[in-house]
C-alpha cells in the first residue's frame, strides 16, 4: 500500500503521524511512505530520519495527498485539506466528529474512508488509541492548571504545592477514566489537595485504593460539585463519553461558587466540552476569562510536548497502521471488531451511530 504522511496544519500542531521507526516497520513489510518534507521536524524527527529507514520525501502537501492510498495523520483534517481528499482513500487519525458538523459534512463530501482514533474500541470497553494521548493529556492539564493559577498568567497567585505553613491548592477533577486518573496522580504529586470525581462506583473503590493519600473520591452530582466549588483552586474537565459530544457537567451559573482567579481546564474540549462555558483555544492564545474564572480550552494539549505524544501515539498505532496496510481496510475491519468500531465515515455514510445522532444524520450500520 501507499501511505501518505502529510505535515499537520492545526494551529501549533507540532506532532506528526508517525516515527521513522514506525515507518520503517511500514517499509519492511513492502509498503512505500511518502512524507511531506518537515512533517517530523517540530517533533524531533529530521527528513533524514525518514529517508534512511527508506520513505520518500515530498516537498508539499498536494502531493502527500495525491499519492497516499491512505492518510496517517495525528489531527483532523482542516479545510485547506478538505478538497485535496480522494474518494475512496483512507484517513486514520483523530476526528472528534461529534464537536465539530462542518469536518462531519465535509468528510462525508469527499466519500473517504474515515476511520478514527478515538472510536477504536476492544471489547472491554478500552479506546487503544485514545489512551496514550489521554495519559498526556491528564498529565498536562496539571501542568498548565498550575501554570495559570500564577497571578501574572491571571490566576488567583497560588503555588500548587503549597510550601511549610501554607496550604497546597486544591483540585477538582470531574471523570475518573484515564484523564482524570493521569490529572489526579499529577496534581497529588505535586502536593495539591485532589478530589475525583465520577459517576461509577466500582471506578471510584478502583481510585480510592491505587490512588495516593492526598487524594479522595467523590461520587459525581451537580449537588456534590456545587458543594465542592467554594474552596476548589483548580477543575478539571476530563468526562468522556466514546464518539460522541461531551456531557456538560458545569454550568455558567455555577462559576458563581468559584471564586475569582480559579482556572478551569477542559480536557474535552475536542469533543465539544464539558462546561458551558468552554469554547476550543489554541496554543497560541490559550485561555480567555468569563465571570472571572480562566478557561484554558485547547482542543490539541499533547501537541505542546510533540516528541513525548509522538512516539506514544505510534506506539500505539503502528500495530493497527500495519494491519491496514497488509490487508486493505475491509479486511482488516472484518478480523478485527476493535478496528471496525473506528470507522465513522465510509463513502459518504454515516456507520457510527452517536455521530449520526448529533447531527442527525442518516446512521448506516457498518453490517450493512
Amino acid at each position: 500500500m501507499i501511505i501518505g504522511i502529510p505535515k499537520e496544519i492545526k494551529n501549533n500542531e507540532n506532532r506528526v503521524g508517525m516515527t521513522p521507526g514506525g515507518v520503517s516497520e511500514l517499509i519492511k513489510r513492502g509498503h512505500t511512505v511518502y512524507i511531506q518534507q518537515t512533517a517530523g521536524a517540530n517533533s524531533g524527527f529530521p527528513d533524514e530520519g525518514y529517508m534512511a529507514v527508506g520513505a520518500k520525501v515530498l516537498p508539499t502537501i498536494e502531493e502527500v495527498y495525491a499519492t497516499a492510498e491512505m492518510i496517517v495523520k495525528v489531527k483532523e483534517p482542516v479545510e485547506p485539506e478538505y478538497k485535496l481528499i480522494k474518494k475512496g482513500q483512507l484517513l486514520f487519525t483523530y476526528f472528534h466528529f461529534a464537536s465539530d458538523e462542518k469536518l462531519t459534512h465535509a468528510m462525508i463530501e469527499t466519500g473517504a474512508v474515515c476511520l478514527a482514533y478515538e472510536t477504536v474500541e476492544k471489547p472491554d470497553g478500552s479506546l487503544p488509541l485514545l489512551i496514550p494521548m489521554s495519559e498526556v493529556a491528564g498529565r498536562m492539564s496539571v501542568q498548565e492548571g498550575a501554570r495559570f493559577l500564577e497571578k501574572p498568567q491571571g490566576g488567583k497567585g497560588l503555588l500548587m504545592g503549597g510550601v511549610p505553613g501554607v496550604k497546597p491548592a486544591k483540585v477538582l477533577v470531574l471523570g475518573g477514566g484515564v484523564v482524570g486518573y493521569n490529572a489526579a496522580l499529577i496534581a497529588a504529586g505535586i502536593g495539591a489537595d485532589v478530589t475525583i470525581a465520577d459517576i461509577s462506583l466500582p471506578r471510584l473503590r478502583y481510585l480510592s485504593e491505587v490512588m495516593p493519600r492526598n487524594v479522595k473520591t467523590l461520587c459525581s452530582s451537580t449537588h456534590n460539585i456545587i458543594n465542592e466549588l467554594p474552596g476548589i483552586d483548580l477543575v478539571i474537565g476530563a468526562v468522556l463519553i466514546p464518539g460522541a459530544k461531551a456531557p456538560r457537567v458545569m454550568t455558567r451559573d455555577m462559576l458563581k461558587y468559584l471564586r475569582k482567579g480559579s482556572v478551569l481546564v477542559d480536557v474535552a474540549i475536542d469533543q465539544g466540552g464539558c462546561f458551558e462555558t468552554s469554547h476550543p483555544t489554541t496554543h497560541a492564545e490559550p485561555t480567555y476569562v468569563v465571570d472571572d474564572i480562566v478557561h484554558y480550552c485547547v482542543a490539541n494539549i499533547p501537541g505542546a510536548v510533540p516528541y513525548t505524544s509522538t512516539m506514544a501515539l505510534t506506539n500505539a498505532t503502528l500495530p493497527y497502521a500495519l494491519k491496514l496496510a497488509d490487508k486493505g481496510w475491509q479486511e482488516a475491519c472484518r478480523e478485527d471488531a476493535a478496528l471496525a468500531l473506528g470507522l465513522n465515515v465510509i463513502n459518504g455514510k454515516v456507520v457510527y451511530e452517536a455521530v449520526a445522532r448529533t447531527f442527525n444524520l442518516n446512521y448506516e450500520p457498518l453490517s450493512l
